[in-house]
């Protein structure tokens, strides 16, 4: 446990034989009470092998999202489930309760607390709903139905849902994009390569390839139908690009017409390398799911249903081991609460991991004498990717033939438990620098060679922007988000302030100079990036208080500064954005475009992670001393739980110890303006690391 903050504090006196007044406790005190606290928490949070996990909780459309592929797949029907059809009836009586209690009072499902009615993630519930047994006339029915027709009508609902409508022959298949599986045979050289896309999308685009190809359909009685939330039933079968008339020579326009030729082709037969194009994308499949090396294709919910489609279409039956393989992992996902079941999108062990030990290391100096932190080092290191996977192939040549040939040194890290084929920038700039601030026991150095294989990779993972991606290096390519599958903004995995800030914070914690190509060509994207109000964009954490606090993090690391014009600019956007209460807070809103966002941004109500964010990048510019520091500090005292806490869903699902925080707001991104999660770790570490720093700032200040 971290020491109490000697210098500076004000303690009751009470002298022998004399009553003397009580002296009122600093901000300092308090911080330093509330940090420890705090620290007590996590560590109560830790598993006994070191690591952390909590859950990663995303909105209805994974409920909805699994009911409705598991009536695609037909295990409702109990000669296809055996023995395990009842627990698996139980489990949709559970999600479909979870349906029930998160639909708005309005009648439709959002993406998140506060936001926007959703179309997609309304109808997708509704008729899960309706094949759950809820009758079209109930009135919790009655509201989805109205408000979907109110919304414009399911044939608004978004590419990705659509393809859901198509497996349950509510929308034909001409509806949805084609997808040929030809593209696993394309060429490198050629435009559009698997390699170009994000990784998150190749490991989806590929098993709806094969749906696409095989067009399969389960149909439903007339009655559990969606037909009455279509206000235009023609529509409903045709491409929504297409709907849209693109303007005639634009990327839009082409993509449409490609479209179209493909579908007539497959109609007429006329696909000769078809087979060939199967194959390749069940072999490509295959490889990324081998066990040894993934928990399932990407280790994450879209790909880990379409495969079981894909799979069952090409006549594969449940005892396949790549379908058991996703019904295995899906289940471990799986929440079951007192009054409903929910689904994770994924596991975020590494990511939990990589913060908790960085926050522990900011909030004890001693901490590479605990054995608790040791186990968690211990636990990282064996999480290490060695392998040598798709993120290689657009490297530059140079730096590829280093890393596949032989004698490659370099690691990294991925978000979830085994994910060999996918590691990422952010959770290995997070990892390394998290490790090398834990340090090494005498005679050892486990942690600080870890470290450095993360900045090889990390060197050559950098965009020739001077950014850094998520998961590959790449480069924008504008004509991909005219791709008919592209409304769910997230084609391209571009460059981000978010992460070129965390990891030029991680490449100098881990000994690279200030003075390196790498660190200067990073800080000039970070300032060509600051928009003209002094934020960053955030594109994995909500919003510019996320995108701000990693952007700063990043240019006080590398020495920019802090009187700096850009610098003072996000200062003074960051104080106009503080609530009266001393917090902060941004709600989702913020990614809308035009004025429905901008007026969210650096708005909504106070969160724990949110206001934690904010401190730290203050704190990055203008110490510990400042006023709005001290509110924001003084804030996550005065909200920290001094006793266990609960409540129901589901305003908060998950009892809290004493000494963290409840935070209901969603303040985590999977996609902008698409899908949002609350990591139930956030409102537990991101404060602890504020007030630790806090305190070790205000400890090596002048008293």
């Amino acid at each position: 446990m971290s020491q109490l903050l000697e210098a500076g504090q004000e303690v009751d006196r009470i002298e022998a034989g004399a009553s003397q007044p009580r002296v009122p406790r600093t901000l300092v005190d308090r911080a330093n009470d509330a940090a420890d606290r705090a620290l007590d928490a996590l560590f109560g949070k830790q598993f006994d092998d070191g690591h952390w996990c909590a859950e990663l909780e995303g909105d209805s459309i994974l409920s909805s999202e699994y009911l409705l592929a598991e009536f695609a797949l037909g295990h409702d029907r109990p000669e296809a489930l055996g023995d395990e059809h009842e627990a698996r009836r139980e489990r949709y009586e559970g999600l479909a309760d979870q349906l029930r209690l998160s639909q708005r009072d309005d009648g439709s499902w959002g993406q998140y607390p506060g936001s926007e009615p959703d179309v997609s993630a309304t109808v997708k519930a509704y008729l899960s709903l309706k094949l759950m047994g809820d009758g079209r006339d109930e009135p919790h029915m009655k509201r989805a139905r109205d408000v979907t027709l109110e919304l414009g009508g399911a044939e608004l609902i978004n590419t990705f849902s659509t393809f859901y409508l198509a497996c349950l022959g509510q929308v034909s298949w001409d509806a949805c994009p084609a997808i040929p599986p030809e593209i696993a045979l394309l060429p490198r050289w050629f435009p559009f390569h698997l390699d170009k896309v994000a990784s998150w999308t190749r490991t989806l685009i590929v098993p709806l390839a094969i749906c696409s190809a095989l067009r399969p359909v389960r149909r439903l009685p007339s009655h559990l139908g969606a037909g009455e939330l279509f206000r235009d039933q023609a529509a409903r079968h045709r491409l929504k690009a297409a709907r849209r008339a693109p303007e005639t020579g634009t990327w839009a326009w082409t993509f449409v017409q490609i479209d179209a030729l493909l579908k007539v082709y497959q109609k007429l037969g006329v696909m000769p390398t078809r087979d060939a194009g199967l194959r390749a994308c069940a072999e490509w499949i295959e490889t990324r799911s081998d066990p040894a090396t993934s928990d399932g294709l990407g280790a994450i919910f879209p790909p880990l249903i379409y495969i079981q489609v894909a799979y069952q279409a090409m006549g594969h039956g449940r005892e396949h081991w790549l379908r058991r393989q996703c019904e295995r992992e899906l289940a471990r996902w799986v929440v079951e609460d007192t009054d409903h079941t929910r689904i994770q999108p994924c596991f975020s062990p590494v990511w939990d991991t990589g913060i908790a030990l960085y926050a522990v290391t900011e909030a004890d100096g001693r901490a590479r004498l605990d054995e608790r932190v040791a186990r968690c080092c211990d636990w990282l290191r064996e999480r290490e990717v060695r392998l040598v996977a798709d993120w290689a192939h657009n490297l530059r040549k140079q730096d590829r033939d280093v890393a596949m040939g032989p004698g490659g040194t370099s690691a990294a890290w991925a978000f979830e438990y085994l994910n060999e084929w996918s590691p990422d920038c952010d959770d290995t700039a997070m990892v390394a620098k998290a490790l090398r601030r834990a340090g090494d026991r005498d005679g050892e150095s486990f942690n600080r060679d870890a470290s450095e294989r993360a900045v090889d990779w990390l060197l050559r993972m950098q965009n020739d922007d001077g950014g850094w991606a998520a998961f590959d290096r790449t480069k924008h390519r504008g004509w991909m988000e005219a791709v008919p599958f592209a409304d769910h903004n997230a084609m391209q995995d571009p460059s981000c302030a978010d992460i070129t800030g965390r990891t030029v914070e991680a490449l100098i914690t881990c000994g690279v100079a200030r003075s390196h190509p790498a660190i200067r060509r990073a800080v000039d994207y970070i300032r060509l990036e600051q928009k003209d109000f002094g934020g960053w964009f955030g594109r994995w954490g909500v919003n510019y208080l996320y995108g701000t606090w990693q952007a700063m993090g990043g240019l006080s690391a590398a020495d920019e500064d802090a009187e700096a014009p850009f610098i003072r600019k996000a200062v003074d956007w960051l104080k106009s954005a503080q609530d009266e209460s001393g917090g902060f807070g941004e709600n989702a809103n913020s990614y809308l475009e035009g004025t429905s966002g901008e007026r969210w941004i650096g708005r909504g109500a106070p969160t724990a992670s949110q206001t934690a964010w904010a401190v730290m990048a203050l704190m990055f510019a203008v110490g510990a001393d400042d006023e709005s520091v001290e509110r924001g500090i003084a804030w996550l005292c005065d909200t920290q739980l001094d006793r266990d806490h609960d409540a129901s869903y589901p305003e908060h699902p998950i009892a809290e110890p004493a000494g963290s925080w409840v935070e209901r707001e969603f303040t985590g991104t999977g996609f902008p303006r698409v899908f949002y999660m609350r990591y139930h770790l956030y409102r537990h570490y991101f404060p602890l690391m504020a007030l630790a720093r806090y305190r070790r700032l205000r400890r090596s200040s002048p008293q």
